[in-house]
């Protein structure tokens, strides 16, 4: 495996201690070798690349770095500096390395480096030898809109098929997403109320509390539409709406979501509301005249028959009151009640709603109305709640990252995008994209702006 970027802060704060939790857990290859890379000039960190790594680990892993069990994953590492304008010294150690091995080992590329130098990477990449036959992992954002995803997409097929192409989005490689497989598939209670005939409308919300500090050049980039909602939180939808697939397998079960990709209507201004906090003109590197959104709240529709009329609520942003991933099914009040409907307040808001907590480690929770206990009729909260770190022993539990490599190493698609897939999600944005709404302005610590609500109404947010 060669990682690019080696010295960011992603390979710093997941891959390195991914691999390492991997290489603990048993779950690593016979004989493999890593090889990290970084440009010459953030070199200097990696002059002694195994006291980096376990520096690395201490500073951001989860296990406990040992000295007899780093000896053995310090034995995998080397480092290639690049210099120059080709990548001929990393072709040796490639060579190198798998001459170590032994066989005809797979060669992984992982590019842990800024979206704008995907392309350089890739075509460098396409004059090795090493290359041919190699996966390649590539972070999001692929592309910034259709037509450059289309571009990279044709770069990329230049050197590797689309079969060895691992396009890879963390929030897929959560236990508490991927277990809506789980939950809608294997249990006979849920899947049949899992459409328009018996859910009122359906919320993925991912506020986060964190500012852009340090990243304000970014955003002005990319803004909170592109950085979340195509990369993320319509991924995760994908898996919420998808039709039950013949078989749970990669082929299938991707077929499926893209089924709902393409059945997604365009999105528009219509439909969105932009937010920007206050504070965020005075951030590094942002214009001071910037309309950049911090905060998205969209409401999307799929044209399908399942979910035809239903909308989907989708909320993110920066500096909000809370840091939660959640998603939301509202169901339907019964047609047919003996029950008086004077319900009010939060006791109203809450009922008949199933809420998926996917922020490791997750948890699913039912909120109903029951009788309350006496010689009246009358109604009250009640919960049924399962949550993932009481009911299973996590000490043997794999974070996104290391779910996702784990994955690639063994040839397993199911969790990865497509290129089709990315480029449809780019085509359906694409209206919003070139005609966004200004930005509104909300305060830090509050939910967004006040039309956020405006837009869910007459429902509202489960997260207040």
């Amino acid at each position: 495996m060669v990682l690019f970027g080696v010295t960011g802060d992603l390979a710093k704060r997941k891959l390195l201690p991914g691999l390492y939790h991997l290489h603990l857990s048993g779950l690593m290859p016979t004989n493999y070798r890593i090889i990290g890379t970084a440009p010459i000039e953030f070199a200097s960190a990696c002059t002694n690349f195994v006291d980096y790594v376990k520096e690395t680990l201490i500073d951001f892993g989860r296990k406990e770095v040992t000295d007899d069990k780093y000896v053995e994953f310090a034995n995998v590492l080397s480092f290639v500096p690049i210099t120059g304008n080709d990548f001929l010294d990393l072709g040796r150690a490639i060579r190198q390395a798998k001459n170590e091995i032994g066989g005809s080992p797979n060669v992984i590329f992982y590019l842990a480096v800024p979206s704008q130098a995907f392309t350089d990477v890739i075509e460098k990449l396409g004059t090795l030898e090493e290359s041919r036959g190699s996966r390649l992992i590539i972070e999001k954002p692929f592309g910034r809109d259709l037509s450059s995803a289309k571009k990279l997409n044709k770069t990329v097929h230049k050197t590797f098929t689309e079969e060895n192409v691992y396009r890879i989005d963390h929030f897929l490689g959560k236990e508490s997403v991927q277990n809506i497989l789980a939950l809608r598939f294997a249990n006979g209670i849920f899947e049949p109320a899992w459409d328009r005939e018996t859910l009122d409308h359906i919320q993925i919300d991912v506020p986060e509390t964190l500012s852009v500090a340090g990243r304000g050049g970014f955003y002005e980039e990319t803004g909170a539409f592109r950085d979340m909602i195509v990369t993320h939180l319509l991924q995760v939808l994908g898996f919420i709406a998808m039709d039950p697939p013949p078989q749970l397998d990669a082929k299938h079960l991707n077929s499926a979501r893209e089924d709902v990709f393409k059945a997604i209507r365009p999105i528009t201004k219509d439909d969105v509301i932009y937010g920007q906090y206050e504070g965020y003109l005075n951030e590094v590197g942002v214009s001071k005249a910037s309309t950049i959104e911090t905060f998205v709240a969209a409401r999307v529709w799929i044209d399908s028959p399942r979910w035809n009329g239903i909308p989907f609520y989708l909320r993110t942003g920066k500096m909000l009151k809370v840091a939660r991933s959640v998603i939301t099914l509202a169901f339907k009040t019964p047609t047919v009640t003996k029950f008086p409907e004077d319900l009010t307040g939060d006791h109203q808001r809450h009922k008949n709603e199933l809420t998926i907590e996917f922020g490791d480690p997750g948890s699913i929770t039912i909120d109903f109305l029951a009788k309350q206990p006496g010689a009246t009729m009358d109604l009250t909260d009640a919960q049924l709640r399962f949550s993932f770190s009481d009911g299973f022993n996590l000490r043997y539990d794999l974070e996104a990252y290391e779910r996702l490599l784990h994955d690639v190493m063994i040839g397993d698609k199911t969790l990865f995008n497509s290129a089709s897939g990315i480029e449809k999600l780019w085509e359906i944005s694409e209206p919003l994209l070139l005609d966004p709404p200004l930005p509104c302005t909300y305060n830090p610590g509050e939910m967004g702006p006040s039309e956020a609500d405006a837009l869910i109404a007459p429902n509202s947010w489960h997260l207040k």
